[in-house]
């Protein structure tokens, strides 16, 4: 499993075209050449980056669900929607899709976030509002979400 870290501000061009920062790049090296895909957030207006191996991990799970109960089955098919293989062109740019790139509000200003195993890729403008929002109460969040935990279950 690889855990990235990182943001890092970058810009679009017009095609959709995004540059993966260098640090970045440095990180994903040993994956590069198995590719990624691309897909749209659950829970937040951006884009959600997955190394093939960890699409392929996650994959696992989704696959053992069964399709023969319908929520599952319009799980499956609304976490999927519009999900991409991508994979980097020869100058280190990856194609976001103008289905992708609408759903996020992508503008020129761009920022790529690690978030464990994946990246975000925002509009700057959303991240910065969606940071912003989260600090209100991250304290009672990070409480909540880590509280329960042990200092000897981390290690």
């Amino acid at each position: 499993m690889v855990n990235l870290i990182g943001t890092y501000e970058c810009k679009a061009d017009a095609k959709g075209r995004l540059m993966l920062p260098v640090a970045l790049k440095k990180q994903l090296h040993t994956l590069l050449q198995d590719g990624f895909v691309l897909k749209r957030s659950v829970f937040q207006p951006c884009l959600e980056l997955y190394p093939m191996q960890e699409w392929n991990k996650l994959m696992e799970s989704v696959n053992k669900l069964n399709r023969f109960k319908k929520k599952n089955n319009d799980f499956i098919r609304r976490f999927t929607a519009g999900v991409k293989i991508i994979e980097l062109d020869a100058s280190g740019r990856l194609l976001i899709p103008k289905d992708l790139h609408s759903f996020a509000g992508i503008s020129k200003e761009v920022v790529v976030a690690s978030a464990g195993a994946i990246m975000e890729i925002w509009d700057k403008n959303k991240y910065e509002k969606a940071i912003d929002d989260a600090t209100i109460d991250f304290a009672d969040l990070a409480e909540e979400v880590m509280g329960n935990i042990d200092q000897d279950e981390l290690s």
